[in-house]
């Protein structure tokens, strides 16, 4: 008998997220650069992340958003990732997320074989498909005991 891969959006967010970059350390598929503990994700951010493990954390939200919304380029993801940039006594406006850190982590998944490069941007390929799809279901089947 066949078993049914589950769909990413039948699953919440941010267990997938959590699992995905859970897989994503334990198999180095991707790794943070020197310079990640020192920068912030944007220019609208205060400090820099407290998670130790936010590289891993960003890489499979970025996954899963090229799943969902692929194909998709850097700066679609940086408006995704942005936030409200508060400038002294004027009024708050919006600033993009980090570019770098963005096409940073789309390379490492792209070498990993996770995602594929084309016209449009980058999408998901097979493997990265599979990858996703399963740890959703492993997941389903978690919830569902």
């Amino acid at each position: 008998m066949h078993r049914r891969l589950l769909s990413v959006k039948e699953v919440a967010p941010l267990q997938l997220i959590k699992a995905t970059a859970q897989y994503l350390k334990e198999n180095e598929l991707v790794k943070p650069p020197s310079w990640a503990p020192f920068v912030k994700t944007g220019v609208s951010k205060d400090r820099p992340p407290t998670d130790p493990d936010w590289w891993y954390v960003r890489c499979a939200a970025i996954l899963r958003k090229v799943y969902l919304k692929g194909p998709i380029g850097v700066s679609r993801l940086r408006k995704m990732y942005g936030g409200r940039h508060r400038v002294g006594h004027g009024h708050p406006r919006f600033a993009p997320g980090s570019g770098s850190i963005i096409r940073k982590a789309l390379q490492q998944l792209e070498a990993a074989g996770l995602l594929v490069k084309d016209k449009k941007g980058r999408s998901i390929s097979e493997k990265g498909r599979k990858l996703l799809e399963e740890i959703s279901s492993s997941l389903a089947k978690k919830q569902a005991k």
